[in-house]
């Protein structure tokens, strides 16, 4: 999931033996007992049927060293769409954008200096905030050196500005070449408070990408958020592993989102004890910023930085594959994955292998076996059930792995901006994103829950395995809008984004909450991700069946799927089919 994110439900390495046959299968798609293996290259022989043994192959080979972490731009990249064009080919898939399995995605990678410090003058006092233990800051300008040089600090509480909740965090404030300082998360999440935007539950308002635009909207220099790990739902490591290194963008011209000169987080204690020496107490301001009328707290501080970077324009690839429709082609079902993950980080060591954690000959690799080789695997699967249906579907199957997901979901907003098949014609996204490998679950979480009619197909699928469909646990992490299908959503597609749940056969809620904590603690975005043949497979198969079997009953009808009313995208939508008239 993308950099600053935490993952929905259980997907720990749980202690189980490898289920290496199809635990169940969907409806006419081939049996796994009789379906004929194909030879690929390597020693794997593929099934038709979607089962275990084939996905644990897929992430296994994804997730190696070999392919040091799919960072785009680099040798592990090469790899992860050469990989994924053979499997296509062998499925029998068609090329995806023309005559190419190809769609190259624009970008500019920068790579901020580690030894970048922020310079604050508090009250006249000279402070200095060191990169990675105090802050973390980069640009999005793609220039190599960005400075800010005596800007004054303002608090602007969530750096929020919602006319239709009648909240505007920027009111009475001129933030034209200052600095804002700002909180993680919505309005009314620190104190619960229901009646505050959507309470609990996280809104797009409480995501960091929109917290930075909308202060560069505002004609900010900088942007610091206050990081806490509970608003933010992920630690420090998380932001300070996603943040160093080589950083991706589109290019300007191929977003036009604003975009701030420095961008970036603070430690919650470094920010506690910066405000502290300012005469303000943190927690009194979480207090504030949680009641309407909020008004922004100039702050007698100013901020100097200089920001070097190396900065170099490059390319990546969405890898795009096609099942065309016997009797609607033009009309067609988006799977999709991101196949990205955050790459070698050798940068970090020293001259005797020691990595960021200091031990000597650290793994160094972000594999993202879980974050997002599932995922990938999983759309992989579904394609060669799609390939060996019988009949053949009569809408078209477009199987969509794209890039720079962990960069801010930017593979996905570039197919949404340049998609190859009209947007007016995709009759449903369905996105997987870092897949539950701890067993079978009595469960399905869908993110976003009670957003469009595709949960109804689900839960047809559900029902049928005896299982239930809920809302996430965690409403507040905002995961709705930390993966791919967002993009979609925001154009009008019905996207669905769903998962196991973590109510398991064995073990129960407790067992999915102590593998949900185990993964989020120790593997999370860390060289931990990594394959383990002790993953129990089972569920995930089970997972697959129920997309596929959605996929199956939108390609076998005639159905165009809208957002529920009162849904926030339905009007996106409603103006999007009435182009296709």
């Amino acid at each position: 999931m993308s950099r600053v994110s935490l993952l929905h439900a259980a997907m720990a390495c749980a202690a189980g033996a490898v289920a290496l046959t199809a635990c169940s299968k969907p409806a006419d798609a081939p049996s796994a007992s009789t379906a004929t293996p194909t030879r690929a290259a390597g020693s794997h022989s593929f099934n038709d049927a979607i089962n275990a043994a084939d996905f644990a192959e897929h992430v296994k080979v994804l997730a190696s060293d070999e392919f040091e972490g799919r960072a785009p731009g680099s040798a592990g990249e090469e790899k992860t769409v050469q990989y994924l064009e053979a499997q296509f080919k062998r499925m029998g898939l068609k090329p995806g954008n023309g005559d190419s399995y190809f769609q190259t995605v624009p970008m500019v990678e920068t790579t901020a200096d580690e030894n970048t410090t922020l310079n604050i003058t508090a009250k006249g006092k000279p402070v200095t905030l060191t990169f990675g233990s105090d802050m973390v800051v980069g640009t999005r300008t793609g220039r190599s050196e960005v400075k800010v040089d005596g800007s004054d600090l303002v608090f602007v509480g969530y750096g929020v500005n919602a006319p239709e909740q009648n909240w505007n965090d920027y009111a009475g404030v001129d933030v034209k070449g200052k600095t804002v300082v700002m909180f993680v998360n919505d309005p009314g999440f620190h104190s619960q408070d229901p009646k505050l935007f959507e309470g609990k539950r996280m809104t797009y308002y409480g995501r960091w990408t929109y917290k930075f635009e909308e202060a560069a909207r505002q004609g900010a220099a900088a942007a610091i958020i206050i990081h806490d790990t509970e608003g933010a739902s992920y630690g420090w490591d998380v932001v300070k592993n996603s943040w160093s290194g080589a950083q991706f963008d589109l290019p300007a011209k191929d977003d036009p989102d604003p975009r701030l000169p420095v961008q970036g987080w603070i430690t919650g204690q470094a920010a506690r004890t910066l405000l502290g020496d300012l005469g303000h107490n943190l927690d009194d301001l979480y207090k504030a910023a949680n009641k309407p009328g909020f008004k922004a707290i100039p702050l007698d501080a100013k901020l100097s930085v200089d920001l070097k970077s190396t900065t170099s324009e490059k390319s990546s690839r969405n890898v795009v594959a096609l099942l065309p429709g016997a009797k609607r082609p033009d009309e067609a079902i988006v799977y999709m994955a991101h196949w990205d993950h955050l790459g070698n980080h050798a940068h970090e060591a020293d001259e005797h292998g020691a990595a960021s954690g200091g031990e000597p000959h650290a793994d160094t690799i972000y594999n993202g076996a879980i974050d997002n080789a599932t995922g990938v695997a999983g759309i992989l699967e579904i394609a060669e059930a799609f390939s060996k249906q019988t009949p053949a579907p009569d809408r078209s199957l477009l199987f969509l792995a794209v890039t720079l997901e962990e960069s801010g979901l930017l593979g996905s907003k570039y197919y949404v901006a340049h998609p190859t098949i009209p947007l007016n014609k995709t009759v449903a996204v369905i996105n997987l994103d870092a897949m539950p490998v701890i067993g079978q679950a009595k469960d399905m979480t869908v993110v976003g829950f009670g957003s469009s009619e595709l949960e109804d197909m689900l839960k047809t699928q559900a029902d049928a395995q005896k299982r239930v469909l809920h809302a996430e646990a965690t409403p507040e992490d905002g995961f709705y809008f930390r993966s791919d299908h967002f993009n979609f959503a925001k154009a009008g597609v019905p996207a669905l984004y769903a998962k196991g749940g973590s109510d398991l056969i064995d073990g129960g809620v407790d067992a999915g909450r102590r593998a949900e904590s185990d993964y989020r603690d120790n593997r999370y975005h860390k060289p931990g991700d990594q394959f383990d043949p002790a993953w129990k497979m089972e569920g995930v198969v089970q997972d697959l069946d129920a997309l596929y079997g959605v996929g199956r009953t939108l390609a076998s009808g005639e159905q165009w799927p809208n957002w529920y009313e009162g849904n926030a995208f339905r009007g996106a939508h409603d103006k999007l089919m009435h182009t296709a008239k």
